[in-house]
């Protein structure tokens, strides 16, 4: 297991910070079809003595999703795997929420001691909209069923897991968030761990592999160590966090203060072989961070950091 970590910023001093704390690999969000972005980021990332080893998030794949792409999507992830093989990195994590990124009805909860964590609950959905809007994050459009996105993932497979293939990258899918059966009008798929086996099975290969987020696992009201052996060799990408209730209403919490067993997770990671990278996702808004992206500033994240290395490190010794 290798510790990870999204920076927001991916300043000098965030990464500075994290090197300090011993993360070890960094994930950069989608550069465009840019080769040599790409490679600024790589060598930005290893001049801190650490490797740029995914990339994941605002990838041009709505169309594809909707089955409403004209050729132009669909060149821009070849093109970006090819960028991926000589940057030398090895996952891409997406995901195949239609019309929507993760979304969030309230952004300021209190956590523990007064920090602040997002929620969701259905009830307040309406709210969500005109929150998520202004970013692009909820574009309700248009609808979209169950066996429309399905065969749209097919085809989304059957054309980019060859590319992937060949750039010797894993294709990792997130889970919906919240992993609800459908949201302002559109079908989610990837909501259960059924389905998950059903992705792996659609395109066989190791390049059609799973970001297991624990917090969206979670959420679905899963048992998460039982689930992460079940889905064993096909994880090989981790968002590890937790919340606090159900699919329709639930709280982030801070990584030691849910009530999932996370050390019970960490060894279920160990016991089916996971050496890939396992970063903090989302964290609470600590003291003085009221100015901050929520989910995504950085003193939570330096708890996180040590958190995890001390459940590695635990589990590592008890094997």
């Amino acid at each position: 297991m290798r510790l990870a970590t999204v920076l927001t910023p991916m300043s000098h001093e965030n990464l500075a910070l994290a090197a300090q704390c011993g993360v070890t690999d960094v994930v950069g969000r989608y550069p465009g079809t840019d080769l040599d972005g790409l490679l600024r980021m790589r060598d930005e990332v290893e001049s801190h003595g650490m490797r740029l080893a995914t990339v994941e998030g605002y990838l041009p794949i709505e169309n594809l999703k909707l089955g409403r792409d004209d050729g132009t999507e669909l060149a821009s992830m070849r093109k970006l795997l090819g960028n991926m093989r000589q940057a030398g990195i090895k996952i891409l994590c997406y995901n195949f929420m239609a019309g929507t990124d993760w979304v969030r009805t309230r952004l300021d909860l209190p956590e523990r001691g007064g920090a602040k964590v997002t929620g969701f609950n259905l009830a307040e959905v309406e709210r969500a909209m005109s929150l998520n809007q202004a970013s692009g994050t909820l574009r309700p459009d248009s609808t979209i069923t169950a066996e429309e996105l399905w065969r749209n993932l097919e085809r989304f497979l059957r054309e980019l897991i060859p590319a992937a293939e060949d750039a010797g990258v894993m294709m990792c899918m997130h889970p919906d968030d919240p992993p609800l059966e459908q949201l302002l009008g559109k079908a989610r798929i990837m909501n259960s761990v059924e389905n998950f086996e059903r992705l792996v099975n659609l395109v066989p290969s190791p390049s059609n592999a799973i970001c297991f987020c624990q917090g969206t696992f979670a959420a679905m009201g899963c048992d998460i160590p039982a689930s992460i052996r079940r889905l064993g060799r096909h994880i090989q990408y981790v968002h590890f966090r937790d919340v606090r209730g159900t699919r329709e209403n639930f709280v982030e919490t801070f990584h030691d203060n849910g009530p999932t067993n996370m050390a019970a997770a960490m060894r279920a990671y160990r016991d089916i072989g996971f050496a890939g990278p396992m970063r903090p996702d989302h964290v609470p808004q600590l003291y003085g961070e009221d100015e901050g992206e929520p989910g995504y500033t950085m003193l939570g994240r330096l708890f996180a950091y040590g958190y995890m290395r001390g459940l590695m490190h635990a589990v590592a010794d008890a094997s």
